[in-house]
C-alpha cells in the first residue's frame, strides 16, 4: 500500500495539540496513518519547543506572563532606576535587563534577579529555540487610569516584563509589541565577585550591593567594622543597604544572604582607608 502524502504543516498562532494533530491526519487520511513512524509527531512537537541550557539552573518552574519593549540606546539611568543600578554598563547588566511589574518587584526585594524568558502562542513573531535571560534591574510602574486587562499592562495582578529593545529582539521581531511569554527564574552567572559601592554622609552609609550570582536578589545585609560585630542593614530601596554608624578607619566585612537563604560572608572588604563613592569586590556565590 503506498505511503499517503500528507499536507504541508501550516503554524497557526497556535499551537495545535498532539492529538488534535493526529486526529486531524486520522481523519483526513484514514487508518493509513497508523503506518507512520511514530517519530514524525515527537519531530513535529519538538520543532516549536524551545532549547535552553538554563535548565540545570532553573529556581522555579515556567510560567505566564507577558512582555513589551522600550527603545534605549545607552545603559546608563542617570536616575539609578527603581533597583538603584545606575549605570548597568558599568555594573555588568548591559541591555539583558528587566523592569518588572509591581505584582513580581516585590517592593524593591526582587532587583538583582535573574529570569529565563521565552515567546510563546504568536507564531508569527516568536524567534523558534530562543530563549534570554535577564536582571531585574527597574520597576515597571502601573498605570491605575487604565484597566489591567485594556491598557494598565503592569498593573496588579499583571506578570509582565518591560524589556530594551535589543533584548527584546533575542526572542522575537519587534512587531510582536505586547506579547505572551514563559518565564522562569534561574541562577545568575556572574563574572568576578559581589560588589559593595559605599556611599553616604557623616555616620549614615548606604552599601548598594551588585553583581550578585545564584539567586542573584538580596534579602539581609550585614556590615562589620574592624572593632565592631555584626550590624544588621535596612533595605533603604532597591538593592541599597543602610546604617547609621561610626565606622570611619575600620576595615568593613559584608554578611550577605540571598533569596534562596544562602548567605555570603566576604571579610575585610574594605580596607580602613575606604571612601566614599568608590566600590570593592568581596567573594561571590556558587551558581
Amino acid at each position: 500500500m503506498p505511503t499517503p502524502s500528507l499536507p504541508p504543516f501550516r503554524p497557526k498562532s497556535r499551537l495545535l495539540s498532539l492529538g488534535q494533530l493526529f486526529s486531524l491526519l486520522f481523519h483526513s487520511h484514514g487508518l493509513a496513518l497508523l503506518l507512520l513512524p511514530l517519530t514524525l509527531l515527537s519531530s513535529l512537537a519538538a520543532a516549536h519547543q524551545s532549547s535552553s541550557s538554563y535548565g540545570a539552573a532553573a529556581l522555579t518552574e515556567w510560567r505566564s506572563a507577558h512582555a513589551s519593549y522600550y527603545a534605549v540606546f545607552d545603559p546608563r539611568d542617570t536616575v539609578g532606576g527603581a533597583c538603584g543600578y545606575g549605570d548597568l554598563g558599568k555594573r555588568g547588566y548591559g541591555m539583558a535587563t528587566a523592569g518588572l511589574s509591581e505584582a513580581l518587584f516585590e517592593k524593591g526585594a526582587a532587583c538583582g534577579g535573574c529570569y529565563e524568558v521565552r515567546c510563546v502562542e504568536e507564531l508569527r513573531y516568536c524567534l523558534p529555540g530562543t530563549s534570554i535571560v535577564l536582571t531585574a534591574t527597574n520597576f515597571c510602574a502601573p498605570n491605575y487610569g487604565l484597566p489591567a486587562d485594556a491598557g494598565g499592562i503592569c498593573n496588579t495582578p499583571n506578570h509582565h516584563f518591560l524589556m530594551p529593545i535589543q533584548a527584546f529582539e533575542k526572542i522575537a521581531i519587534w512587531k510582536a509589541g505586547v506579547m505572551p511569554i514563559k518565564y522562569r527564574r534561574v541562577k545568575c552567572i556572574r563574572e568576578d565577585g559581589v560588589r559593595f559601592t559605599i556611599d553616604g554622609k557623616g555616620f549614615f552609609y548606604t552599601v548598594l550591593i551588585s553583581n550578585v550570582a545564584g539567586a542573584g536578589d538580596i534579602t539581609a545585609v550585614k556590615i562589620k567594622g574592624s572593632t565592631t560585630g555584626w550590624l544588621p542593614m535596612g533595605r533603604n530601596w532597591g538593592q541599597n543597604w543602610h546604617i547609621s554608624a561610626d565606622l570611619k578607619g575600620q576595615a568593613l566585612s559584608f554578611e550577605v544572604t540571598a533569596s534562596d537563604g544562602v548567605t555570603l560572608t566576604s571579610y575585610n572588604v574594605a580596607p580602613k582607608d575606604w571612601t566614599f563613592g568608590k566600590t570593592y569586590v568581596g567573594k561571590q556565590f556558587p551558581f
